[in-house]
């Protein structure tokens, strides 16, 4: 079957393989071989007359052309498998794929999705995680929500809410901890976010302590150091709640560092679709009330 004179096969084979820049994940999911989805894809280029993929030792990149091309392909696909759940169930159905950074997933969202899906049983949640580095097109992603300054190129990012960074650790290591200074005599945890650490503590009045400790990808894994006694995390109090008022972690000292906000963001290509203003405006209503709370 075709669609003006573009075969869909093609269009499914590089939708895949666009989405996981690796031909054998591509394959995989689409059980055929390899050979296969690599024929489809070259066919649907020699039809389109255009180079859709660069191809280099340690996989795919797209080019300008595959980038354009991708979000398209995947919405389409999309919307085809929802129209065709509605038909077999009798109703309208969407899939929503959604990019969370994991600290926000834990700590905010996981304890509220029940409520999203007995207020929407027609809208199919995806939720994928990822440590705050994330393409929203290339990954097949409706929404992100992530951590920053809301200062990112070709997306539209709306502030969900604020998230200061404190110093968390373990009671045990709480109580060694008098004043600022005497972190220089414990391990300070780290992130990717290499200057969090020297700015908190400039403005602790301790800038000559200097942060040596493990470095972690992902704040949920060094704040789980923490709790076991691993070290001080630099990290937001109010994604880790429930491990405060337990008493399991303890944030030794009142000062914070406002280093960004949550934001919920979308390609600004991207019309948004139902099930993405009722996401948006239902997690809008939850950050509202955390905030009020």
């Amino acid at each position: 079957m075709s669609l003006n004179g573009v075969s869909l096969n093609g269009l499914r084979a590089f939708e895949a393989a666009a989405r996981h820049l690796n031909l054998s994940r591509a394959a995989e999911e689409l059980c055929v071989t390899q050979a296969a989805v690599s024929h489809q894809v070259k066919a649907l280029e020699a039809q389109l007359g255009r180079p859709l993929f660069r191809r280099h030792a340690r996989g795919l990149l797209l080019t300008d052309e595959g980038e354009a091309l991708a979000p398209v392909v995947a919405q389409a696909f999309e919307r085809m498998g929802a129209a065709l759940v509605a038909l077999r169930e009798g109703g309208p159905a969407e899939v929503l794929t959604v990019g969370v950074v994991g600290t926000f997933a834990l700590g905010f969202l996981l304890e509220r999705l029940a409520d999203f899906r007995a207020g929407h049983p027609r809208i199919e949640l995806r939720v994928q995680t990822h440590n705050n580095k994330v393409d929203l097109a290339a990954e097949g992603l409706d929404l992100a929500i992530r951590f920053g300054d809301g200062a990112w190129r070709s997306v539209e990012a709306e502030p969900l809410l604020a998230a200061p960074l404190a110093p968390l650790c373990d009671p045990a290591m709480a109580a060694r901890l008098a004043v600022p200074e005497d972190l220089a005599r414990v391990p300070l945890l780290r992130s990717y976010r290499a200057g969090d650490w020297p700015a908190w503590l400039a403005l602790a009045g301790a800038p000559r302590v200097v942060a040596r400790g493990p470095m972690f990808d992902a704040s949920t894994l060094m704040v789980q150091a923490a709790l076991r006694g691993e070290g001080v995390a630099l990290a937001p109090p109010c994604m880790f709640t429930r491990e405060l008022r337990a008493g399991r972690l303890v944030q030794p000292f009142a000062q914070t560092l406002d280093a960004g906000s949550y934001w919920l963001t979308r390609q600004l290509s991207r019309e948004p679709t139902m099930a993405m203003r009722a996401f948006a405006d239902w997690l809008r209503a939850e950050c509202g009330a955390m905030a009020i709370d």
